[in-house]
């Protein structure tokens, strides 16, 4: 069928630089010059999310047009001739680069995103520098500094307007816009407020929408140095699944490599006493969470049961639909089960004090940052936070170079085996649909007493922004659905409240793609994201991975069979709910 489809798709020939090619109808200039080998500058266009033709950094030359014309919004014809690199374009492009630069915040040395900013690559493919700027009047913003995971920082916006599209088109959420008009014009919350005070679920897609430093995480990584350098702490760290698929952009390597083992030997030479796999506690997840699950069909509970791993979409349901706090999952999510463990049963088990055990995360998200302060999380006693900071793999990427640590020259290594055992279930978690298929491969055997002729639910794979499916598993059907970024999460619940579809298991999570594309995940440029499927490549190592492994669920891991075993007696005892469960509020709309 696609096939068919590919060949009877109708296609317009043009000639780009007095060469002839041809595009699909449809396309627009930048794209056909995109398939033809030829790169067009952009800063503001961001496919199928922000296509506006505002920085006017694409523009070319079109035979018989009477101006310069945007090429990411501008479609082809038959025949056209199109020109990227005339005299007159490159001057225009220079202009604009110049114009932006004269409003511009230009410390770039010590700017967050120098040597990855796209402003900052084009002014030099471009010779631009601030000697050549237009004297401009530069407006003074105070940082906004309010929320715990990022700094927005208007001195470097250029206007782009990436990250307001981000947040109302792909999340739904319409936390920021552009205010007021001229030289006044900037990106903020209404009337002002702060961003702590917005509707803001702390997912981070803004940041890694932004072409500039205007935006960008918390840095814990000085707490994290402190802590390492303390005698007093014994300190470890938990790196979430989806970190191992993307570590290695950061490093020049091919989106989708799996640098597990030499990430590990990195976190090793940064000095932690303990590397740890999170994935270990994604299988405790699915133990708790299928158990829940299980019980709420067996007892007429509340159902749909909703996943509640990700803390940005935790956070969007008690906002937006608090109706729903009774279908999340009690469950903790993985980072927080881990932290909890390592704070009581590691502690018990190495025999040192919950309070000298410093647990740091590395996780794909933004939210993670908000989610170790959340009520409820704090197992092992009201003073101590179940993980004590929560770094982005950005931050870890800046711990490796800080350190020295030639990346790609590590040895492989593997996890500490304390709590670094885990099921190929587990590292599928950071796609989306991957928590759904983790939670069947246990429900399914655990309701049948049977073991799974192939434990792939291939219907929940992919990257669709919402999946549905249906299994029958013993003598019932279990429908499920699998959504990813808030928006399409919103869709979903709308549709559950109207009664148009029932389910009984639904995964959410804030992220398009899933923590694969997480907020803290590494920046790529639009001229990489427009054209390549990213959310697919990076899923891709993960279930190669799962496929890849002999224990490929999370009820099979020997080691949580053990924890079940010594300390928490079984799924969803008493002490596991004290030690692994949580709960949550609604929040009063302030904005």
């Amino acid at each position: 069928m696609d096939q068919f489809a590919l060949e009877t798709v109708d296609m317009i020939g043009l000639k780009i630089n007095n060469v002839a090619c041809r595009a699909p109808a449809g396309s627009t200039i930048l794209e056909a010059a995109r398939a033809a080998g030829i790169a067009i500058p952009t800063l503001c266009f961001l496919k199928d999310i922000n296509e506006i033709g505002a920085c006017r950094l694409c523009v070319v030359e079109v035979k018989g047009a009477k101006n310069l014309v945007t090429a990411c919004v501008f479609p082809i014809a038959e025949g056209m001739e199109v020109f990227t690199n005339t005299e007159k374009v490159q001057a225009a492009r220079r202009t604009n680069l110049k114009l932006i630069l004269s409003i511009h915040n230009q410390e770039c040395l010590v700017c967050s995103r120098s040597g990855n900013c796209e402003l900052q690559k084009l002014c030099r493919e471009y010779g631009v520098d601030n000697r050549m700027a237009f004297e401009g009047e530069k407006n003074h913003y105070e940082l906004d500094t309010s929320t715990v995971h990022m700094v927005r920082d208007n001195s470097k916006c250029i206007l782009c307007r990436r990250c307001v599209a981000t947040c109302n088109i792909v999340q739904g959420i319409g936390a920021i816009g552009v205010s007021e008009r001229g030289f006044s014009t900037h990106v903020g919350c209404s009337f002002d407020a702060s961003l702590e005070q917005s509707a803001c679920i702390n997912c981070g897609q803004c940041i890694v929408s932004c072409p500039t430093g205007a935006l960008h995480e918390k840095d814990d990584t000085d707490k994290v140095w402190a802590a390492i350098g303390d005698p007093t702490k014994h300190v470890i760290v938990q790196t979430a699944p989806s970190v191992r698929a993307t570590l290695g952009e950061a490093f020049g390597l091919p989106v989708g490599t799996n640098v597990e083992k030499k990430m590990a030997a990195a976190l090793r030479r940064l000095g932690f006493d303990g590397v740890y796999d999170t994935d270990f506690a994604a299988d405790m997840t699915i133990m708790e969470e299928a158990t829940e699950f299980l019980e709420r069909v067996k007892t007429g509970g509340t159902l749909p049961l909703i996943t509640s791993c990700c803390p940005g979409w935790v956070k969007f349901c008690e906002t937006f639909f608090p109706e729903f706090i009774p279908n999340l999952s009690s469950c903790k999510s993985p980072q927080q089960m881990f932290g909890a463990l390592a704070k009581t049963y590691y502690a018990e088990r190495t025999g040192k004090k919950a309070e000298e055990i410093f647990c740091v995360s590395v996780m794909p998200c933004t939210a993670k940052k908000f989610e170790i302060g959340r009520p409820g999380e704090f197992a092992a006693g009201p003073e101590m936070p179940d993980v004590d900071v929560a770094l982005t793999t950005r931050e870890l990427t800046h711990m490796i170079q800080r350190a020295g640590l030639l990346f790609d020259k590590l040895p492989d290594e593997p996890f500490d085996p304390a709590m670094g055992v885990a099921s190929g279930a587990a590292h599928i978690f950071g796609a989306t649909g991957g928590v759904m298929e983790a939670a069947l491969r246990t429900a399914a055997e655990t309701l049948t007493g049977k073991e799974l002729a192939n434990p792939e639910f291939s219907a929940v794979r992919g990257t669709a922004g919402i999946k549905e499916a249906e299994y029958t598993i013993g003598e019932r059907k279990v429908r499920v659905c699998v959504a990813s970024g808030t928006a399409n999460a919103a869709k979903v619940l709308q549709a559950v409240k109207r009664g148009e579809k029932e389910y009984d298991f639904i995964e959410i999570m804030a992220c398009p793609g899933g923590c694969v594309n997480g907020g803290g995940q590494p920046v790529q440029h639009a001229d990489v994201r427009n054209f390549t499927d990213l959310q697919a490549l990076r899923a891709a190592a993960l279930y190669n991975e799962d496929a890849g492994m002999k224990l490929r669920k999370s009820h099979e891991n020997p080691l949580v069979q053990q924890v079940y075993a010594e300390f928490l007696q079984a799924p969803g005892s008493h002490k596991a709910h004290e030690i692994l469960h949580t709960g949550y509020e609604q929040r009063i709309k302030e904005f």
